[in-house]
């Protein structure tokens, strides 16, 4: 496992993103139990992408939190690599996973050399970094993605910005951030991907919809 706390500063997003780790630095375990007992909206999705890659192929779960639900079912069929803000997330996801390689550091700055993986998993992740930041991660994906891997991002519908107190009751605040659906599928195609799949999935636990975007480089 790598670390990395050098985040680059821009529009507030260093002071953001800390904020952020820090919440999910003191809430890892909660996180964990409450992801494992209710599972994840658009799981389906998930295994949709697994089935589209050839076996062996070198996956980045971006924003891989605890390993639950994309490292721990893709580490026996893939070559598998979770990036995570939190240090004690990752610490969680080595207990799950401990074959996957982990790094710490920032979705829009990712540490991996150009073409480096055959497809990617952002799930539930991107809504935790400033929407002013969203289309230079999806620049950064796309970059890191061989020509024609596929890829599935999760973000809202709606565009939203805004922290939630006492988070899964932990005392924590969380925050999101995140555009419209439009503006989203517009940041994609202008990072250079082809958008092939747009799902809504509802929010059982929290109300609304989450917007699942399959993609390809």
């Amino acid at each position: 496992m790598s670390e990395n706390d050098d985040f680059p500063e821009a529009d507030g997003r260093v002071s953001y993103l800390r904020a952020v780790r820090e919440g999910y630095d003191e809430l890892a375990r909660v996180h964990r139990e409450a992801r494992t007992a209710v599972g994840e909206p658009g799981i389906d999705e998930v295994d949709a992408l697994a089935r589209d890659l050839p076996d062996g192929a070198r996956v980045l779960d971006a924003g891989c939190g605890s390993g639950v639900p994309v490292l721990s079912r893709f580490d026996l069929a893939f070559d598998v690599v979770g990036l995570d803000l939190s240090h004690e997330q990752l610490q969680h996801a080595h207990e799950r996973s401990p074959t996957a390689g982990l790094v710490q550091g920032d979705m829009s700055a990712l540490p991996f050399r150009d073409g480096a993986f055959d497809g990617l998993v952002a799930l539930h992740s991107i809504i935790h970094v400033p929407r002013q930041a969203h289309a230079s991660v999806y620049r950064e994906f796309n970059r890191v993605l061989a020509d024609g891997a596929p890829a599935l991002v999760t973000t809202g519908t709606d565009a939203y910005e805004g922290g939630t107190p006492n988070w899964l009751g932990s005392g924590v605040e969380m925050h999101w951030s995140f555009p419209s659906a439009e503006e989203t599928l517009g940041n994609l195609r202008d990072a250079g991907f082809t958008v092939e799949e747009e799902t809504r999935v509802p929010d059982e636990h929290g109300g609304g919809e989450f917007l699942f975007v399959r993609v390809r480089a």
